[in-house]
């Protein structure tokens, strides 16, 4: 069996409860996590701890809070109130912990599934996508790490071009796959709106009502917008339905580009609402 799961973010009871209720066996199913593995949530140490162990059941790809934490990690980005992730740091296998998240993608495909954290923006498809993705991959497990990820941060440049290169197209592909919520017809990002459909700026649209956007058709699994909470259609699945903040925590079913089925779990304890 092939699972998606929605956004961890530290949750480790009720990911151990999810995987009890779909009787995970790491030698016959396989795992997939959408992003933010850590912060706010109870125990990020557990989490990744236990996701480590999976091996090769359980394939990772990064979020905005899990790129914050090397950063913190790394002394260019100072921790916020709400963090919880001195566990992590001061723990004696981080290095090791912080080595196997540098290691996780950003976008990946499986059972005909493209799988992002946030999102894309209208003018990549598919394959431009993973091979955007690559590219930060490639960088995060590489040696200038370092000297980018005080760079990483930033909300410019605000539309794709190809022409864009550098730490200027680094930075951009990050903040699609691990941010994007709204954004217009021609792929310029708002960063600003955080709440559900109904809230968006004006000629801006939720980033996967763009029309003419060029993964239209092409099953998309993400997760990252709590506040949007569940969402499924036949090539669209949302699945951050708020664990940490006491909502559930999602996991689909899929196989051949199709969710057959959806399995959630409550959050047993949960974080006051705030900006994810």
């Amino acid at each position: 069996m092939h699972y998606l799961i929605g956004d961890l973010q530290g949750c480790c009871d009720a990911l151990a409860r999810l995987l009890e209720k779909i009787d995970f066996s790491p030698s016959r199913d396989r795992l997939y996590l959408l992003g933010d593995l850590v912060n706010r949530g109870p125990d990020s140490l557990t989490t990744l701890r236990r996701l480590q162990s999976l091996g090769d059941a359980a394939q990772c790809l990064l979020g905005n809070h899990d790129l914050h934490l090397l950063a913190t990690a790394a002394g260019v980005r100072a921790p916020h109130k709400g963090d919880t992730l001195d566990a992590i740091l001061q723990a004696p296998d981080r290095e090791a912990l912080l080595e196997w998240l540098r290691r996780q993608r950003l976008a990946m495909r499986a059972q005909g599934w493209l799988m992002v954290h946030a999102g894309v923006v209208p003018q990549w498809d598919a394959e431009q996508t993973l091979t955007l993705a690559e590219e930060v991959h490639a960088l995060l497990r590489g040696p200038e790490l370092a000297e980018f990820l005080p760079q990483m941060y930033g909300n410019e440049p605000d539309r794709w071009k190809e022409e864009l290169e550098g730490v200027a197209r680094l930075r951009f592909v990050i903040n699609v796959l691990t941010r994007i919520r709204y954004c217009n017809a021609k792929g310029k990002l708002d960063f600003k709106t955080k709440e559900g459909l109904g809230t968006a700026p004006e000629g801006y649209l939720p980033w996967f009502d763009v029309p003419e956007r060029r993964t239209a058709g092409h099953p998309i699994a993400f997760g990252h917008w709590s506040t949007l909470g569940l969402v499924q259609r036949p090539d669209l699945l949302a699945l951050d339905t708020g664990c940490v903040w006491g909502g559930e925590l999602t996991a689909a079913r899929v196989a051949d580009g199709q969710a057959l089925e959806i399995i959630q779990v409550p959050c047993v304890q949960a974080r006051k609402p705030g900006a994810d």
